[in-house]
């Protein structure tokens, strides 16, 4: 009697797991017969009200129709599984006759625009590329060039430091410094990278990127330099451009200079981007001091040389006349996207 009631649970076990259209129709069929109340379960709870003698073949028998529906029930959801999912690849179709969308082209930011073009113009000149830390240490970013702890000139940076003998560059000199530890002349480099000094208004920011070069060789002078940044305002402003050197001062350069360019907008009429001047400031210049030389193990009666420094957004601002350098970092499309 026991017997056939499980064959007879098998078979509609087995009836409405094939009519089962959906996962979901089969998660039902699973819980009729074996959920904690289903009917092949309810059955194999009873066991222990059968004879002794009986119980031993209905177990067997009620354990073989579960593992028996559960193989179907497997069976059956793979079988379901591939239905739905070809079901649903057929319903994501995309429709080939609709029209495609227009993609937005790109660009790359103003400062990476004016940062890759001086790059191009010294790297055209026979300038390598040099990079170096951003993390420094006071050493290179001050002592080794001849600014000492208790120098005035400290005071124009304004450091971040991170602690000890730790800080934020607050130039790519240090760079320089890094490269004449290593390199014998001829020195012909160029430092560009980010920087950072505790300043912040419309046309400073605390973080900041800058382009420095240097040149380190026999008979290096002034002359050199001034023909350098000649044709570097050339290429960069246009044909027109003229430049001049105003006296500075630079604790690391000696003599040291302050380079401007003819504003491009009144070609030196005057006008209010150069406030009237005709001149726009974009550097600092002058010859390498002969004390750096001397600390870097060169020999300042064979060999002289040059620096300069400039900052990108100060270009950026000139070249585009934007006045206020945090439109570079805000990151508003509507001002990127006129570049």
């Amino acid at each position: 009697m026991v017997e056939q009631r499980v064959r007879t649970i098998v078979e509609g076990a087995r009836e409405e797991i094939e009519r089962a259209a959906t996962r979901r129709d089969l998660d039902e069929v699973r819980v009729k017969y074996l959920g904690k109340r289903g009917v092949l379960t309810q059955l194999l709870r009873a066991l222990p009200g059968l004879p002794p003698a009986e119980r031993p073949l209905v177990g067997r028998e009620a354990n073989e129709a579960k593992a028996g529906i559960e193989s179907e029930l497997e069976a059956r959801q793979t079988v379901l599984a591939g239905v739905e999912r070809r079901a649903r690849l057929a319903a994501d179709r995309p429709d080939l006759t609709l029209p495609g969308r227009r993609v937005i082209p790109g660009g790359l930011h103003p400062l990476t625009q004016v940062h890759d073009e001086i790059v191009d113009v010294f790297t055209g000149m026979g300038f390598a590329v040099a990079e170096g830390p951003e993390v420094e240490l006071d050493y290179y970013n001050f002592e080794a060039l001849n600014i000492p702890k208790d120098h005035p000139a400290r005071d124009m940076q304004d450091t971040f430091y991170v602690g000890g003998e730790v800080l934020l560059r607050t130039h790519t000199s240090p760079v320089q410094i890094r490269t004449m530890e290593r390199q014998k002349p001829p020195v012909r480099i160029i430092c560009p990278g980010r920087v950072y000094r505790r300043d912040a208004d419309i046309t400073h920011s605390p973080v900041f990127h800058q382009v420095e070069g240097l040149a380190v060789d026999r008979g290096i002078s002034m002359g050199d330099l001034k023909g350098t940044l000649e044709l570097f305002a050339r290429e960069l402003f246009g044909p027109d451009s003229r430049i001049r050197f105003r006296p500075s001062f630079f604790p690391f350069t000696e003599p040291s200079a302050e380079v401007d360019v003819l504003c491009f907008l009144c070609k030196g009429g005057g006008c209010r981007v150069c406030k009237a001047s005709g001149w726009l400031e974009i550097l600092g210049s002058g010859m390498v001091h002969p004390r750096i030389l001397q600390t870097m193990g060169y020999d300042t009666e064979e060999v002289t040389g040059w620096a300069f420094g400039m900052g990108v957004e100060r270009v950026a601002m000139l070249r585009y006349g934007i006045d206020d350098i945090r439109l570079f970092y805000e990151n508003d499309l509507r001002f990127l996207s006129q570049f």
